[in-house]
């Protein structure tokens, strides 16, 4: 726990510095992060036997990130940068005399930037949220601060609830040929614990609290479905860590795994349910 906390410390405050900075200073380290986190997936994807390609993968990334926050003077070529990706990491094997390795490259390459660009999604959210109604209690932090604090908060309530009651009560494993950790307790504390954050979030924001009997367990499934596919790569690549970054919490990969899934599906879920 004592590690644990230590590297909440390191990466908690930069990530709520800027997000209350703002943007282009938000987007900057999500960039940040993007980029050191495709560095990390080609490693692990390289243990695993794909020997993706790290500078492809790393640029691709970027631009699937760039691509998924619908930054606005690329809406006009949406789409288009994860073709350009894919283009661009044929271009990078052609070379390999071995195709069947080749092949693993390319695909390993693509996935990388496809996987960790997800990670725009954050800031994505931002951008299609609502304003909020008058007399909302999160009205200061302004509609996207608020919302990209509320799903940050959900995906960490999620964690700290499975890990809490998995240590307590977790002793029938759930899906432990991926990650031995897991339990059905954890599960079950941790979609808790989203819902009770979601229901307090949504009303912070002026939106009907019920509604988060729906967000927190949509997000508490979609998190835990993150933590799931890094453990996957991980465990095909023979490593604990994507990385020793972060004291007790290993890479940034490590750390930002649910965001990846949760950050896009919320974002989705405004947009679709949102008013």
């Amino acid at each position: 726990m004592r590690q644990r906390a230590l590297g909440a410390a390191i990466f908690v405050p930069p990530l709520l510095i800027t997000l209350a900075l703002g943007e282009p200073w938000f987007g900057a380290l999500i960039a940040v992060f993007v980029a050191v986190a495709a560095w990390e997936a080609v490693r692990l994807l390289r243990g695993a036997g794909y020997p993706a390609e790290p500078v492809v993968a790393v640029v691709g990334a970027l631009a699937v990130a760039a691509d998924v926050a619908s930054i606005e003077q690329l809406r006009p070529y949406a789409g288009l940068l994860v073709a350009a990706v894919a283009v661009a990491a044929a271009f990078a094997v052609f070379l390999q005399p071995n195709v069947k390795i080749g092949f693993g490259a390319w695909m390993g390459t693509v996935f990388a930037a496809i996987y960790v660009g997800l990670l725009g999604g954050l800031v994505r959210l931002g951008e299609v949220v609502p304003p909020l109604p008058a007399g909302a209690p999160a009205m200061q932090l302004g509609a996207g601060r608020a919302w990209i604090l509320l799903v940050i908060l959900l995906v960490w309530s999620f964690d700290t609830g499975a890990y809490g009651v998995g240590m307590a009560l977790g002793k029938r494993k759930f899906l432990s040929h991926i990650s031995p950790s897991k339990s059905y307790w954890g599960l079950f504390g941790g979609l808790a614990a989203c819902t009770i954050v979601a229901l307090v979030g949504l009303w912070a924001v002026g939106q009907p609290a019920a509604l988060g009997l729906v967000l927190g367990p949509v997000i508490g499934v979609v998190a835990q479905a993150g933590d799931l596919a890094e453990s996957m790569l991980k465990r095909a690549a023979g490593v604990k860590d994507s990385g020793a970054l972060i004291p007790g919490h290993g890479g940034i990969l490590d750390r930002v795994d649910s965001l990846l899934f949760a950050a896009p599906i919320a974002a989705i879920f405004v947009t679709a349910v949102v008013r």
